[in-house]
């Protein structure tokens, strides 16, 4: 494989470099066996084998690693490169390939790779599924075993008290957690109880929930559940999942382990809630509840048969967790191509963000920023990449996730995300959060193309999205289709407190040919295009970053959301600098765009004049290539 461009290595060189002139910069370089724009080095030039190891689930990891004699693992391949040195800079001739033959590779503990798994002089240190895309696949759950009747077609098995999970899958698809009351069907949240104000008193809680008499049964054992609430009373922004820290059935109420991010009554309104984990929710085909206290998983299978089941639990949270040491020591230079990653879990519970400026307990120069960010606890992917550079991910499958699919947390740049299927994802598709505003633009110029994301926030429908960028600039997503998700398709956010200064990192963002459809199923005050805390001065707004070729299908809520409407593009406060172009927006509930006056837009279906033939249907959504069949076709 000949490389012509900058490497990673060369990128970070050259960062380190900023008295050097380019002459003196570029001799160091080449120097050091990096390869320059219009230059080949001596072994790019000509022809190269590249060194091959092989992984198979029939494997042993005191084989050779050969095609005939395979490792079991895939972190016994990377530990090859690692004491052999294969990947030295100056013995690094050609790329490195980590064959994995077509099975699913059990993963109990996260694999790991650092700095040291970089790939050098313009080569890269490949995993690849050898026999196709999707064939080999990095599994981060178990089966559970040794099942036994117990009533009602309900069936348990024993599982380790040492090791809770908070979600579950049966034949490869996420089974549901026994929950009250139950949901109307596979593919909607609804139906919800609604939270009741006993006294007036009472509206500021987040720890308090009540019921309106007659919703519950005062016989329920709540002493393991669990709720998912749409805090806030009237707002629909945001999803709570937290443990009941105790109970009074009789009188109704409920107290929360942790605090929920808004108050449970607001302007007089109730939140939006379900009651999950407890045996007597158990009732539907497909449920489960988990007796975390006395190490028993309690399922009712589909179908009634238990021994036609394929119940597996998680046992990892992240199965890929890509990570150099420092901002200063960053993997580099490696590739993924064609792997399966699968069934991981949920945390133990969750909120978005801390409820207070300065919660988090780090000074920063905009603590407002703490309600903006995920917690430390959460900040985590099936795949999560810090502190890297020149990461490739081509033709993933990234299935039935417990939280979101890939996470790239504050110092990545140039990350593509290509040609991958991304599907049942328990909360984002993809999220890429910079650092806090005024630390530094160290995540930027990254590449998320030929994509479909479907079924997004399965277990976080609150906030959830498909594609979010936050404190991230001059990135580029194309040719993307997003699926069914309770919030946004797509979405790019700062804070509107933060000066313009740059200290957001927001700018020269391209978000082009793209289909967003059956979003914002369940919440409301959004669009399916959506933007916040970008521009917040109150008269200077260059543009700076566009919107092209993007076709939104209908946007639509469950009837039970409470909030303000629905819209297809919204750019919500300081949401401005934009070149609209080309965009077509089907059913809402409120008004299709919803924008300051501080964009420029050409040709949207809102306004009078738009022209259909402008719009490039043909290459909108994914391309022809796409290596997966698209879920929802006659493929699928």
């Amino acid at each position: 494989m000949t490389r012509t461009s900058v490497t990673a290595a060369a990128r970070l060189r050259i960062t380190r470099l900023p008295r050097l002139g380019l002459l003196g910069a570029a001799g160091l370089l080449l120097a050091a066996g990096v390869t320059l724009p219009g230059t080949l080095s001596a072994d790019a030039a000509g022809d190269c084998s590249p060194t091959k190891l092989f992984v198979a689930t029939d494997g042993n990891d005191k084989a050779k690693g050969t095609e005939q004699s395979p490792f079991k693992t895939v972190t016994r391949a990377r530990d090859e490169i690692r004491d052999k040195g294969l990947n030295r800079p100056g013995r690094m001739k050609c790329d490195i390939e980590v064959n994995l033959r077509a099975g699913d590779y059990p993963v109990g503990k996260a694999i790991g790779l650092d700095e040291r798994d970089s790939g050098a002089g313009g080569h890269k240190v490949v995993y690849r599924s050898v026999d196709g895309p999707g064939k080999a696949r990095l599994t981060g759950s178990v089966p559970v075993t040794g099942w036994e009747a117990y009533k009602d077609g309900v069936y348990r098995a024993k599982v380790p008290v040492d090791q809770p999970f908070y979600t579950l899958y049966d034949d490869g698809q996420r089974a549901t957690n026994a929950r009250y009351p139950n949901r109307k069907s596979a593919d909607e949240w609804a139906p919800y109880l609604k939270s009741y104000l006993p006294e007036p008193t009472y509206e500021a809680v987040h720890t308090w929930l009540w019921a309106n008499p007659g919703d519950w049964n005062p016989d329920w054992d709540m002493s393991q559940g669990r709720v998912t609430v749409w805090s806030g009373g009237s707002w629909s922004w945001f999803t709570d999942t937290v443990d009941i820290r105790d109970y009074n059935m009789k009188k109704s109420q409920l107290t929360f382990k942790y605090p929920t991010r808004f108050a449970l009554h607001n302007s007089g309104g109730g939140s939006r809630y379900f009651l999950e984990n407890s045996i007597d929710f158990l009732d539907q085909a497909g449920e489960w509840y988990a007796d975390r206290k006395g190490g028993y998983l309690y399922y009712k299978p589909q179908g009634g048969d238990i021994a036609k089941a394929e119940v597996r639990r998680p046992v990892v949270k992240t199965v890929l967790d890509l990570a150099g040491s420092s901002q200063s020591k960053r993997l580099h230079d490696v590739s993924f191509d064609g792997l399966g990653v699968t069934q991981t879990d949920f945390p133990d519970w969750y909120r978005y963000g801390w409820n207070e400026s300065g919660d988090s307990g780090v000074v920063h120069e905009y603590p407002t920023y703490d309600r903006q960010i995920e917690m430390p606890r959460n900040r985590f992917g099936a795949i999560r990449l810090t502190n890297t550079t020149g990461i490739d991910l081509s033709r993933m499958h990234i299935t039935d996730t417990g939280f979101t699919a890939i996470y790239l947390l504050t110092a990545n740049d140039h990350v593509r995300v290509a040609d991958s299927l991304l599907e049942r994802l328990g909360a984002d598709g993809i999220r890429v959060e910079g650092p806090y505003p005024g630390e530094g633009d160290v995540a930027h110029e990254n590449t998320f193309t030929n994509l479909f994301i479907d079924h997004v926030g399965e277990l976080v429908p609150g906030d959830a999205s498909g594609i979010e960028l936050q404190d991230t600039g001059r990135n580029t997503v194309s040719h993307v289709v997003v699926n069914h998700s309770a919030r946004y398709g797509i979405s790019l956010r700062s804070r509107p407190e933060v000066a313009t200064n740059g200290q957001t990192y927001t700018d020269g963002n391209k978000i082009s040919y793209v289909r967003l459809e059956n979003t914002g199923l369940d919440s409301g005050d959004m669009g399916a295009f959506y933007t916040y805390g970008l521009q917040n001065d109150p008269e200077d707004h260059p543009i700076v970053n566009s919107l092209n070729q993007v076709v939104i299908g209908d946007v639509i809520p469950d009837a039970s959301m409470p909030d303000s409407g629905t819209r297809g593009v919204h750019m919500d406060a300081g949401g401005c600098g934009w070149a609209i172009s080309n965009v077509q927006v089907g059913k809402v509930t409120d008004q299709k765009y919803q924008a300051y006056q501080c964009n420029k837009v050409t040709n949207g279906d809102w306004e009078d004049g738009f022209d259909a033939s402008r719009m490039e249907y043909d290459k909108i959504g994914v391309k022809d290539s796409f290596p997966y069949p698209k879920p929802g076709t006659a493929q699928d």
